[in-house]
């Protein structure tokens, strides 16, 4: 279970280009309209990613709280969104959410979600007799 994890913080070389240079958000989506945050998640990533390197057994963990605070993160992302209107809303008559991102939301959050639920049912899980993956 850890080598996924690793390999998923080793991939935001990835989402961060993808995002950045192509103009594809695939793993923050609901911080586009906040470039700066991004910026700072991906660093945030990044800092994970050492940190796993530096203390492997940790690994399970640090994905599951990220996890968590995605789901968190997303879901609060969303709700503003609809619950608060904007004045740009009332003036375009924009949407309060595309259908890209209600599609974002299912796929971002239903991954986020299933990582954390695993995350947890193997935390939960005795270590007696299982050899540490390193």
């Amino acid at each position: 279970m850890k080598r996924p994890i690793t390999l998923y913080y080793a991939a935001t070389i990835l989402f961060l280009l993808l995002d950045f240079i192509v103009g594809v958000n695939i793993r923050v989506a609901f911080l586009d309209p906040f470039p700066t945050a991004r910026l700072i998640y991906y660093v945030i990533c990044f800092a994970l990613l050492a940190l796993m390197l530096w203390r492997p057994s940790w690994t399970l963990a640090i994905g599951t709280i990220e996890s968590l605070l995605a789901v968190v993160a997303l879901t609060f992302a969303m709700a503003l969104r609809v619950m608060v209107v904007t004045d740009d809303m009332i003036e375009t008559g924009a949407g309060f959410v595309t259908v890209e991102e209600v599609f974002n939301y299912m796929i971002v959050g239903g991954i986020a979600y299933l990582s954390y639920v695993q995350g947890v049912k193997s935390l939960k899980e005795p270590k007696i007799g299982k050899q540490e993956d390193w």
